[in-house]
């Protein structure tokens, strides 16, 4: 949680392996006492986030195909296409999708994503109160034992996390603190 521009979603893509820590390092990530190296690092962390593109000139069906080439997932794409309400636009083309539709998508691909980590950046961005009952379901139904972590200030994305980290600008910081 914090401002906007703190660094929340940053954060996020440097967990992710989408961007690399101007300087010092990132986390690293380990399987059973094993290090999994920087490029192997999609195996382990999914991401949602509002500034991800889908590949809008596939349809749904097309996406998943391809998404879940990368990645186990834990359900059948018909059964994941049923829990979010889009089986009837399994053959749609994304590009004729509804912004709430496509974030659908992005959580969709994260979540049933088989990897113990699970990054939300903004996850209920676009969506309309079923849309946020729906990921609250997601998140009870299919999270448990994964390691979940939401970038965000709305207290109905992240009310379940038991953990919270308040981020605030370098300016905002005491002096003090940052010395030691």
């Amino acid at each position: 949680m914090g401002p906007n521009g703190s660094g929340k979603s940053t954060l996020l893509q440097i967990l992710s392996g989408f961007l690399s820590p101007g300087s010092g390092s990132a986390l690293s990530f380990y399987r059973h006492d094993k290090l999994i190296e920087d490029a192997e690092r999609h195996q382990v962390v999914a991401l949602a986030a509002p500034y991800l593109e889908l590949i809008e000139e596939l349809t749904l069906l097309e996406f998943l195909n391809y998404h879940f080439t990368f990645k186990n997932s834990i359900l059948p794409i018909k059964d994941m296409l049923q829990v979010v309400g889009l089986e009837a636009h399994a053959n749609k083309y994304i590009r004729q999708f509804s912004s709430g539709m496509k974030q659908r998508v992005k959580l969709m691909q994260c979540i049933f994503s088989d990897t113990p980590v699970v990054l939300l950046d903004e996850p209920c961005t676009n969506l309309d109160q079923d849309g946020v009952q729906l990921y609250q379901r997601m998140i009870q139904e299919y999270t448990t034992n994964r390691l979940v972590i939401v970038a965000s200030n709305d207290p109905q994305e992240y009310g379940f996390c038991k953990l919270q980290l308040r981020m605030q600008h370098l300016n905002d910081v005491p002096k003090n603190i940052l010395s030691k």
